[in-house]
């Protein structure tokens, strides 16, 4: 029985929802790169780098190419960086909204001398 393609496209968001995979996918744009070269670019720990490599592997995400006793990976299909290029302007977006919102209220007058960084607010025990 096959899957539903929304059920096939939910795996493959969920495959992407992990910041070190995020990461290595942001580092991957500026080329091929060897487990050991990733390592500080990606900032995690070697054993870890390894398992989320071979999540985005298992997903055929990226592709590995052995030089000797050295892996290099890549990713399969390029249009991965125009989807993180997509969610960055999404998150952009967003985020103008939200500073908007929070110009907006930061400007607001409630008429209360109430202190956010006192003990309590008046009547109230803490």
């Amino acid at each position: 029985m096959t899957l539903p393609i929304y059920q096939v496209k939910a795996d493959f968001f969920k495959t992407l929802a992990h910041p070190a995979r995020v990461r290595i996918l942001e580092v991957l744009q500026e080329g091929e790169f060897s487990v050991s070269e990733l390592i500080p670019k990606v900032g995690i720990e070697a054993s870890h780098l390894s398992h989320q490599l071979a999540i985005l592997r298992k997903a055929n995400i990226l592709q590995t190419r052995k030089v000797g006793s050295t892996v290099y990976y890549s990713v399969v299909d390029s249009k991965i960086f125009d989807l993180l290029a997509v969610s960055k302007n999404i998150l952009s977006s967003s985020l103008k909204e939200f500073s908007q919102l929070l110009i907006e209220l930061n400007s607001m007058d409630f008429g209360s001398s109430y202190d956010i960084n006192q003990e309590s607010a008046p009547g109230i025990k803490r």
